[in-house]
């Protein structure tokens, strides 16, 4: 780095990758930071730059004792240690300051001299004050997952007949008589915990009623008229428990029966197409369930309304996944046991981050919200607006005119038939059913139904037997 680029990085001011310092003189306070940034995605401490971005910079005799507060922090005051890395520019005063950088921990998460956790907040820092952001931290470095958490239910509480159908289809194996081994056989799939509770995957997964173990890991559907929430005004509602196959498959059904059905050329009487791809919300809401933060107490939101289709997910993207990385096919698995199972076929999970990516194929009008102050991430999939009725119109119109060309061609060749037929019998009035059939080059049933036709009309008829009688034409 040098002077300018020190001078731009100043002009840009504080943000969560760049801290400003006066001067320091307090180990912990520096910890403080250090933590913070080593917690977070890593960072960089100006030593000499004001608040408000101007460089007073630091005496030579200041940036000897820094330096040694630092090392003594970085070795003493942050468990585990850190290793930084330190620069020291020299403004046109002659003054100097001190670009100290701290990298993106690997060894999270890290704890200063007291044992508070520090994590970077916008350009200040923040204590971490809640089990749920503890545990989460633990998440991003691979270190506890949620769906490993232990839960209150024995493995009495275990769907014997759904289990034992996945052991038999997946696993080539039998589901073992014994409690005893049943538990090792759980244990040894990552579904129970050493004290013989089920953990979160195994409930979600093979419980009989997850809900009654956890009543927030759910699927609440609203169908609302036109585009806004109402408090009371819905047109369909329906909250799906059961585990996570259970309600995937009650959410897309949710989904499929409040889209608008195209008829895209068929007849009227055709069922017709969703208006959106039913693949476009089997991706989504497989994501909604297999990555969704089971550190946050609330259900998955799904909202229909006139314009959009809305998911929203508790818990937003981990560590430093965007919506443009997860667009291209990024992917970060926060619940490894679930989404291991899950790739085992009891949900249509296709592979690791290629979910979204089939979905943009399929329907690109869809976009991605990443709310990190509400906790949420949000499909939104964007509908176009009464495509439903114009299609129907159009295609009903189109098969109408079809309908009726198709009959005004049928009630001609017809006619044709019928004059061609009475031509025939005039010429030779003992000619048989087989030879008009050669002659006009309809079907026999068509030439039958035609004679039958001319003979009601009084413009034919029969006289004597089949054999040996004559056509009389009357007209």
């Amino acid at each position: 780095m040098n002077l300018n680029d020190l001078k731009s990085q100043a002009a840009l001011g504080e943000d969560s990758r760049r801290q400003f310092k006066r001067d320091v003189t307090n180990a912990d306070s520096l910890a403080a930071e250090m933590a913070a940034f080593a917690n977070s995605e890593g960072g960089v401490i100006y030593l000499g730059v004001a608040d408000d971005g101007s460089l007073p910079g630091l005496s030579r005799a200041d940036v000897a004792r820094i330096n040694q507060l630092i090392s003594n922090t970085a070795s003493q005051h942050i468990r585990s240690p850190i290793t930084v890395l330190t620069e020291n520019l020299e403004l046109d005063s002659n003054r100097l300051v001190i670009v100290l950088t701290v990298p993106k921990g690997i060894d999270k998460p890290y704890f200063d001299r007291n044992g508070v956790i520090w994590l970077k907040s916008g350009a200040d820092k923040r204590r971490i004050n809640s089990k749920e952001e503890l545990r989460r931290l633990f998440q991003s470095v691979d270190q506890f997952h949620a769906d490993e958490l232990p839960t209150k239910a024995g493995i009495d509480k275990l769907d014997r007949l759904r289990f034992r159908d996945f052991l038999r289809d997946f696993y080539k194996q039998e589901f073992p008589d014994a409690a005893e081994e049943r538990l090792t056989l759980l244990q040894n799939m990552n579904l129970a915990t050493d004290s013989g509770m089920l953990n979160l995957a195994g409930v979600l997964l093979f419980a009989e009623r997850p809900e009654w173990i956890k009543p927030q890991f759910i699927v609440k559907a609203i169908r609302y008229p036109g585009n806004a929430i109402h408090v009371s005004d819905y047109l369909d509602s329906e909250d799906f428990v059961g585990p996570l196959p259970q309600q995937f498959t009650g959410a897309l059904a949710f989904v499929m029966r409040n889209l608008r059905k195209v008829q895209a050329g068929r007849g009227v009487n055709a069922l017709g197409t969703p208006e959106i791809p039913a693949s476009v919300f089997e991706e989504l809401l497989v994501n909604a369930l297999a990555h969704r933060d089971y550190f946050i107490n609330a259900p998955i939101r799904l909202f229909i309304f006139d314009n959009r289709i809305e998911i929203i997910s508790p818990g937003h993207l981990p560590n430093n996944l965007t919506v443009a990385k997860i667009r291209t096919g990024n992917s970060i698995i926060r619940n490894p046991i679930l989404v291991s199972y899950i790739a085992k076929g009891l949900l249509p999970y296709r592979g690791l981050g290629s979910g979204i990516k089939r979905a943009l194929e399929d329907w690109p009008e869809i976009d991605f919200t990443d709310d990190r102050d509400g906790c949420l991430f949000t499909a939104t999939v964007h509908r176009k607006e009464d495509i439903g009725l114009v299609e129907l119109e159009i295609s009903s119109q189109k098969s109408a005119v079809e309908t009726r060309s198709a009959q005004k061609s049928a009630q001609k060749s017809a006619q044709k038939s019928a004059q061609k037929i009475i031509e025939l019998m005039r010429v030779d009035p003992t000619i048989t059913i087989a030879q008009l059939v050669e002659n006009v080059g309809v079907k026999d049933r068509a030439i039958k139904k035609q004679i039958e036709k001319l003979k009601a009309q009084g413009r034919i008829r029969r006289i004597g037997p089949d054999k040996g009688g004559h056509w009389e034409v009357i007209e």
